[in-house]
């Protein structure tokens, strides 16, 4: 993404919201056989909601919403066979009637961000999921966008700093683990680089941000409110 690009809340062209739905259709994909075992409880257990199917990788989930045409698909981020981001976004032209909410276990906002740009409207924990799940189904049915409030926060501040301060959503990410104590190769491991890849973004961040310690990004960080818990 260009330096001076501007992040900004993407959604999706759609069509007018839908009225409420009852059951609202739900696909769930996710690769652990327990955890979709509890989700489908959770969900099964809401009057209002209905599991019609489960899918253990991508290309099943892909299957089951075109087949099924769910309202929502509550799909895990990290999936085999394929890049779920890239599955939301090809869900997102060619299955326009199903919304679909991210589960994860990552608080990162930058991994919130992509899930929204590309087309989802829910984010939620997975250590939420029993109290924050069903209500973003229920919004996602009507075009409603949720994100687990222990995200939220991040979320808003990483997309301000990025539009204030001409830095990437990559770099604005990295600098926000920076400021909370993190080495480079655990930025790397966490956001799936290279180690040379984040020294490459931290320089750049310097170099943007006119700032030459460590002490100065946290200061910084602190100022930006990239901190929030």
């Amino acid at each position: 993404m260009s330096a001076h690009a501007h992040l900004t809340p993407v959604t999706p062209l759609r069509r007018p919201a839908p009225r409420p739905v009852h059951p609202i259709r739900v696909v769930l994909a996710d690769d652990h056989a327990v955890v979709r075992r509890s989700l489908r409880l959770l969900l099964d257990g809401e009057q209002d909601v209905e599991v019609i199917a489960e899918a253990a990788d991508l290309s099943t989930a892909v299957r089951h919403v075109h087949g099924h045409a769910p309202h929502v698909l509550v799909l895990d981020l990290q999936m085999p066979n394929g890049s779920s981001i890239d599955v939301i976004r090809r869900l997102r032209e060619r299955a326009t009637e199903t919304e679909i909410v991210v589960l994860t276990m990552d608080p990162s906002p930058l991994f919130a961000q992509r899930a929204l740009e590309s087309g989802a409207v829910g984010f939620v924990l997975k250590d939420r999921a029993d109290t924050e799940l069903p209500e973003a189904v229920r919004r996602a049915a009507v075009g409603g966008e949720y994100v687990s409030a222990q995200v939220a926060k991040g979320l808003d501040a990483l997309r301000l700093a990025v539009n204030r301060d001409g830095l990437s959503p990559r770099e604005t990410e990295i600098l926000r683990l920076i400021s909370l104590g993190h080495t480079s190769a655990e930025i790397a491991g966490q956001l799936h680089l290279s180690r040379r890849t984040v020294e490459s973004h931290r320089a750049h961040i310097h170099r943007k941000l006119g700032l030459r310690t460590r002490a100065e990004l946290v200061q910084y960080a602190l100022r930006r409110h990239l901190l929030v818990p």
